[in-house]
Formats: C-alpha cells, structure tokens, sequence
C-alpha cells in the first residue's frame, strides 16, 4: 500500500502518516499539488492521495484524469470545514477524514484500496493444487499466465503470487488493458516524453519503470492490440523499453504476471493474439477453476465475506443458517467468487437477526437464490413456460436494435455494472460493449455504473 500525504494542515496530516505507517503503509509526502504532480509523473506512484481539503481537489481530480493517472484520493480537514468537504467529495474526492485523525477511520480508509491485501480463502483440493503450483513457482521469475472464468480471483492469485516471490517487498502494478483506450495503452505501459503527443506536457513514466524491482500485472491480456503485443514482446524478452517520443531505451527489471479469461490457443489461430508472446507468458500457467467446479470453497468464502462485511458495516458477525447454506451450495454461480460476495454483502445488509436466513441470500434484482434441489420438475417446467411466454410477448413491436440494447444493460444489470463480466455472458470483446455502451448514452439511456444495483421501482 502505497500513500502520499499532499499538504501538511498543521501537523495533523504528520499524525496520520504515522497511523498509515502503523499499519503498514509506504507513505511519501508532497508539500503541494504540483510537486504531487511531479512525483506521480516520475513513477514514485501512489495508491492513495490523502489531500488537504484547502487545495483545490476539483481541479486535482481534472488534471490526474488529463494525465491519465489513476489513483484514489480523499480529502482531510478540520471537523467543522463542512463546505470545503463537500465541495471536495463533488470534485472527485472518494471520502472526507476530519482531523485530527481517527486511527479507526484511517485504517478503515487504507483498508478499502489497499493492492496489498491477499485473502486466498480455499478449502476445495481442485484449488488447493493451484495454490500449491503457484507457491512453488513464487520464487522464481518466471512469466505467470492466470487464467479462468471472470470473477474467480485471478488478481488475488496474481498479488498472492508476488506476495510469496523474492519481490515481494517491491511494487506491485496491476494495469486492465481491458479498460484503457487503444491509443493511450501504450504510453500508460511504456510511458512518454514531454511532446510526443497532444496533451503530453510533461515526461510521464509508464507501468513498466513503475513496477522495476517489483512484479507487473497484465490484466485482461487479451484485449491488447496487436500492434501493441510486438512491443511488448520486446521489453519482456529483453527487459528494455521505449517511451512514447523518446530515443534511449530505459533498462527495466521486473516480472511479468498476466490473466485472461478467453482462450488464448483459440485468439492465436483466430489472429487477435500473437503466438510468440503466448509462449514468453505462458512458462507456468496458473488456471484457477470456475466455483462450481470447487463446491468445497463456497461455504468457506460465504462465510468470510459474512465476516468481512459485518465489520464494514458496523454489524455482528451472523453464522449462515442451514437454508441459506444450501442454497448458496445449490447455486451454479455464473458470476463466480465475485457474484458470491455480492450475494453476501447484500445478504449481511438485509439480516437482522441472529444468523442469516435463507431470505437474505437474493440476487441484484431482489429475487431468491433458492436449493434448486428442492424445486419439484413440474414447478420449474411451468415458471420456465411461464417466463418464456412472458419474454416472447415483451418482444413484439421492438426492433433488433432495441432488443440488444435491452439485453445488454440487464446484463449490465446482473453483473452490477461490471463491463468485463458482463461482455463474457453476451459473447462479446470487451471494446465492442464500451463502443455499444458510449453510443446509449450519446442517447441519454443511463446505463449502469460498476457496483451499482438495480433501482427499486
């Protein structure tokens, strides 16, 4: 976990480096925007800013957004600053922490946006082979492919990975190349000189120095161009890159971990994905199963995520009754460990009493995840007729157009706003869902944002 302090407020800002040191936390400090500016571009890069709220975190927020830099930020200031706190939290910031700080806030805080932190909760063998392959090549350098269904922790095994190597105690930098436009992935990897395009206005370092000593995620893999896989074959064979613009090469040491959730064998043959960059990341592959393939794992996680969002929400910790146990073993969870934690943040929100029942475990649209098992043939054969009737009447007079675009957001929907998921359900690239959803809301249909629920009508 990596945080700088931008400002000073008197000292209380001192307090709270210590607290963030306490926990853990590499804490660098920048006396004002600009110099944060400065230290971001020249890859001392941080996963939190924790800004004083008399700077202008509007316009901080505006100029991390030109620069293409993603970090969290949150703003600190004095109790009573009730205004510039929300005046901050409308510019951008993710949270205001009054001062002086509250140890329990901050740790709340460098909580929620630690990379750090690595849970592998398990108790099913099939994951216990992958977790024992991917500890005995944790030393090593080599090049990891993880791969596997969308929301089955491929991250989680990445930062497990690098948290068992001789790197551990260097940086680890994850970069979606899923989520970054075409044109702008190659200087977010390999950085770029002052000038070399419009709006480079000062030297940037790129993912690649950013992660030298420590390890690079490369997630989502598959989605990369492949102009831009020629590059990067390049700096993993010889550990040298090219900023965008510039004329040295840059000496880089680093490993390389990578994931997809798409058949790579198969993206080769088809042409979207180069055959020699597949083997220099392909030395080990780590394929973690899909959760129904691992059954033994789901109580384990369900109730660790009971566990884990009780305390965030400031609620006892409830033990699974029987019937919401077997109904969440029922559950073929398409969405994997992800859809499992979402299924249980809600359900934690939704008890009150001493365990948590059957009726809490719903899916985002408020309906039962039921034992399928106890479901007689007939009941499900009549709802099936039933829901199909009811689809086929809601389809006459809408044209194909309108028909995919419903899909898609309640897909969206179903996903809780998650692009990649929900672009592996409907069969499509990743960028031809952003390309379908940029053009709905051109047309002003709001589409869902990542994490949020269906609203209650």
């Amino acid at each position: 976990m990596r945080l700088m302090i931008v400002g000073s407020l008197n000292g209380n800002l001192t307090t709270a480096t210590k607290m963030a040191m306490d926990r853990g936390a590499k804490v660098s400090h920048a006396p004002s925007i600009e110099s944060a500016m400065m230290e971001l571009r020249s890859g001392n890069g941080a996963d939190l800013l924790m800004v004083d709220v008399a700077f202008d975190v509007a316009d901080l927020v505006q100029r991390l957004a030109n620069e293409h830099i993603h970090v969290s930020l949150v703003a600190c200031g004095v109790d009573a600053d009730s205004t510039a706190a929300v005046n901050a939290i409308r510019g951008g910031a993710l949270e205001f922490i009054p001062l002086p700080p509250d140890p329990d806030l901050i740790a709340a805080v460098l909580e929620a946006v630690s990379t750090d932190k690595c849970d592998m909760i398990y108790q099913d063998p099939s994951m216990q082979t992958v977790i024992d392959l991917a500890g005995q090549i944790a030393a090593s350098d080599a090049s990891v492919l993880i791969t596997g269904e969308s929301g089955t922790g491929k991250e989680v095994m990445a930062k497990y990975v690098h948290q068992k190597s001789k790197r551990a105690t260097q940086p680890f930098i994850s970069i979606n190349c899923a989520a970054i436009p075409e044109n702008l992935l190659e200087s977010e990897l390999f950085g770029h000189e002052k000038g070399a395009f419009t709006g480079a206005m000062a030297r940037r370092i790129g993912k690649f120095e950013e992660a030298n000593g420590g390890t690079l995620l490369l997630d989502e893999i598959s989605e990369m161009d492949v102009r831009l896989q020629a590059k990067l074959l390049r700096a993993i064979q010889e550990r040298v890159i090219d900023r965008v613009g510039g004329t040295t090469p840059v000496k880089v040491d680093i490993r390389i971990l990578a994931t997809s959730n798409r058949n790579l064998a198969e993206a080769v043959r088809d042409g979207s994905f180069r055959e020699d960059l597949l083997y220099r990341l392909n030395v080990v592959n780590l394929n973690i199963p899909a959760l129904r393939e691992r059954p033994g794992d789901i109580l384990a996680l369900a109730n660790y995520f009971a566990k884990k969002y009780a305390a965030a929400n400031g609620q006892p910790t409830r033990p699974l009754s029987d019937g919401a146990a077997q109904n969440l073993i029922s559950n073929p969870w398409p969405g994997n460990v992800r859809e499992l934690e979402n299924t249980l943040h809600r359900a934690v929100l939704l008890s009150s009493g001493d365990t948590i029942e059957a009726d809490a475990i719903r899916m985002p649209d408020g309906a039962l995840v039921i034992n399928a098992a106890a479901n007689e043939t007939d009941h499900i054969a009549a709802q099936a007729a039933q829901t199909a009737q009811a689809v086929t009447q809601s389809l006459v007079g809408q044209t194909v157009a309108e028909v995919e675009r419903d899909l898609i957001i309640d897909t969206l929907h179903h996903c809780l706003g998650n692009r990649t998921h929900a672009a592996t359900i409907l069969g499509i690239s990743i960028r031809t869902l952003r390309n379908k959803l940029s053009q709905y809301t051109g047309d002003g249909i709001a589409i869902p944002k990542p994490g949020e629920l269906r609203p209650v009508l």
